[in-house]
């Protein structure tokens, strides 16, 4: 048997740790890498004022990192404290802690970082003759130097007294990686700033002052600037702006991701869900969305203290701030519909929506009337956009099986084929394509999706717009239409609730009995009649009539959940979108099912008018564009 350790056979007496081993402590969380590194000058030289940047890295920051700025440097007096831990000129009190506007104000990073490195700090303010200098191992001893206004920090030899840490590090690539991004991260949030990468000599990014429309091209490149939305919406104190990508050009990695909260950027599950809830059901399976977001509000309504490395915040009222990003993010996914503004450029084998103004579509209404007749097919106009009437939603509320032909007449009734045209009718196999008549003799600005020519094979309509030929999926996009539908005619009444005969009682801890107290107006406009019958049970004695059929005990408990977390909608709308999703895509026109060219041309007016149209319910793409241009290189025109 092993000797016992002496600190348990003779315990140590209390005593207070050298400063030393209290920095390297600290380092633990604050110097995890060399990326902590640069995050940490970075953030510094920012706080100082600095409109150029220029960070150096040596075999991926491990051997060197150097980070010059032209900030307002440090006066030589105060350059042995700012190597000193807990010294900060960012803060002085509680109140000042409570409203940071700064990124840094730990006053940690140089002292823990000249724990476990050689450190160099040379600055020079604009009032001195020339620059100063200090070391990490010499702490008091500033001698004379020589460097432009700002400062530089060179860090040496990362963990070389550590070398337990530096084991745990990656390969160089890796760890330039990691420092690499961090640069990208700061350089999205500041494009009023130079900054420039250089890795063992050679320079890897440099990216000049500018807008942030332009900063946002250049780091997340092309791809990313071609598929995004503008967003900019405020209420009260809080406001986002910035860019979210279009669903078509979602990833298989959640890597472009930012979100920045007062220009410091952080990792929040409270945001991030909220971003994603708002892409729900416009993202094909697992993929993730792409966003450069900015939310500014009051300082003192959010908490940058939660832990050193400044990542992670807490906001005082997060049920606000989860529902106001919410909405503003689904208020932007909105305007992906072919009803974008007529100059925004159309993608290319990539679906709609390159866009970023909806249309005004009461202007075209007229037109829209005298080309296609009156909207007589039992079909109600009462917006812009062309809706089904809704006294028939109670066949689809119904479940019953014959419900498609309750909603879409039969072509041969002697309906008029106006906008409203129907779909149903005989279903014949797939053939050839549709012969074409003449084109409408309307200005195509008015309708991007342009006129139907033909329908190939049962399952594509095919259409001429001005920019060349579009390709529409009629199954998804028939399905977004009726999904979107069916959603603003059930929003435009209040939740119906459904009263249990037999109420449903089950064993709650503490924290649920006290969030029902507290939340009873929540839960009642949610639908829900929830009370608690003692200190451990709670009764569920009625739901939202829309989720009757769902297990009452697990619906409470997730909405209880939830109320906490985000606010409490997230079950109600989840579950509601998934049976509209089911209902709309049962009754939506399925492949192989032959469309007058009137039908055909009414179903692109109708995917112009509704909102997201551009991919169904599951996220698919139910349209895209292939450019003149694009026609003709497959043909060689022009070569």
């Amino acid at each position: 048997m092993n000797a016992p350790s002496p600190s348990l056979s003779s315990p140590r007496p209390i005593q207070a740790l050298p400063d030393q081993l209290i920095s390297q402590i600290a380092a633990g969380e604050v110097v995890d890498r060399p990326s902590a590194v640069v995050k940490e000058l970075l953030e510094n030289a920012l706080d100082a004022g600095a409109t150029q940047v220029t960070v150096r890295l040596e075999e991926g920051g491990v051997k060197r990192i150097a980070i010059t700025d032209n900030g307002r440097g440090i006066p030589p007096d105060q350059m042995p404290l700012a190597l000193e831990r807990h010294a900060t000129s960012k803060i002085a009190s509680l109140a000042d802690l409570e409203n940071v506007l700064t990124l840094g104000f730990r006053g940690e990073a140089l002292a823990s970082i000249a724990s476990v490195a050689y450190v160099t700090l040379a600055s020079r303010t604009a009032q001195e003759p020339h620059a100063w200098e200090i070391s990490g191992d010499k702490r008091g001893q500033v001698t004379p130097s020589s460097g432009a206004p700002g400062t530089t920090v060179d860090v040496r030899d990362l963990y070389f007294n550590t070398p337990a840490r530096r084991k745990f590090l990656k390969s160089e690539q890796t760890e330039f990686g990691h420092c690499a991004e961090v640069v990208r991260r700061i350089a999205l949030s500041r494009p009023d700033v130079t900054f420039s990468l250089t890795h063992n000599g050679k320079t890897v990014d440099h990216w000049n002052t500018g807008e942030i429309d332009k900063r946002c091209a250049q780091v997340l490149g092309g791809e990313f600037a071609n598929a995004r939305l503008p967003l900019d919406e405020a209420s009260g104190v809080l406001r986002l702006h910035g860019f979210v990508g279009l669903p078509t050009a979602a990833k298989a990695r959640a890597d472009g991701q930012y979100f920045y909260v007062n220009g410091r950027f952080v990792r929040d599950k409270l945001l991030t869900h909220a971003v994603r809830s708002a892409y729900q059901d416009v993202l094909h399976g697992d993929r993730y969305p792409s966003y450069v977001l900015s939310l500014d509000l009051d300082p003192a309504l959010v908490d940058v203290n939660v832990h050193p490395s400044k990542i992670e915040v807490r906001f005082r009222d997060s049920r606000a701030v989860h529902q106001f990003v919410f909405h503003a993010v689904s208020r932007a996914l909105a305007q992906t519909s072919a009803t974008a503004h007529g100059d925004a450029p159309a993608p290319v084998m990539a679906g709609a929506g390159a866009g970023v103004l909806p249309w005004v579509r009461e202007q075209k209404q007229a037109s829209f009337g005298a080309q296609f007749g009156p909207a007589s097919s039992g079909f109600g106009n009462a917006g812009g956009g062309v809706t089904q009437r809704i006294g028939d939603y109670g066949a689809l509320f119904a479940g019953a099986s014959g419900s498609s032909a309750s909603v879409f007449e039969a072509r041969d009734s002697g309906a008029a084929t106006g906008p409203g045209a129907t779909f149903s009718g005989a279903m014949p196999g797939s053939g050839p394509a549709t012969a074409a008549p003449a084109t409408p003799a309307a200005s195509d600005d008015e309708f991007p999706l342009g006129f139907a020519l033909a329908q190939l094979h049962g399952i594509y309509i095919l259409s001429q717009n001005r920019k060349g030929l579009v390709l529409v999926d009629m199954h998804a996009a028939h399905e977004r239409i009726l999904y979107e539908q069916l959603k603003n005619a059930l929003d435009e009444n209040a939740i119906q609730v459904q009263p249990l005969l037999i109420p449903v009682t089950f064993h709650a801890d503490a924290v649920e009995v006290g969030t029902v107290e507290e939340s009873r107006d929540i839960l009642q406009s949610l639908g829900f009649d929830i009370t608690a019958l003692s200190p451990t049970t709670l009764a569920v004695r009625s739901v939202p009539a829309l989720l009757r059929n769902a297990d009452a005990q697990s619906l409470a408990r997730d909405v209880l959940r939830d109320i906490r977390e985000f606010g409490g909608s997230r079950v109600l709308v989840e579950s509601r979108n998934a049976l509209l999703g089911t209902l709309a895509c049962h009754t939506a026109v399925r492949a192989n099912r032959s469309l007058t060219m009137p039908e055909m041309n009414a179903l692109l007016r109708q995917m112009e008018a509704t909102e997201r149209a551009d991919q169904c319910n599951h996220g698919r793409p139910t349209w895209i564009q292939l450019a003149l241009g694009d026609l003709d290189k497959l043909f060689l025109r022009g070569q």
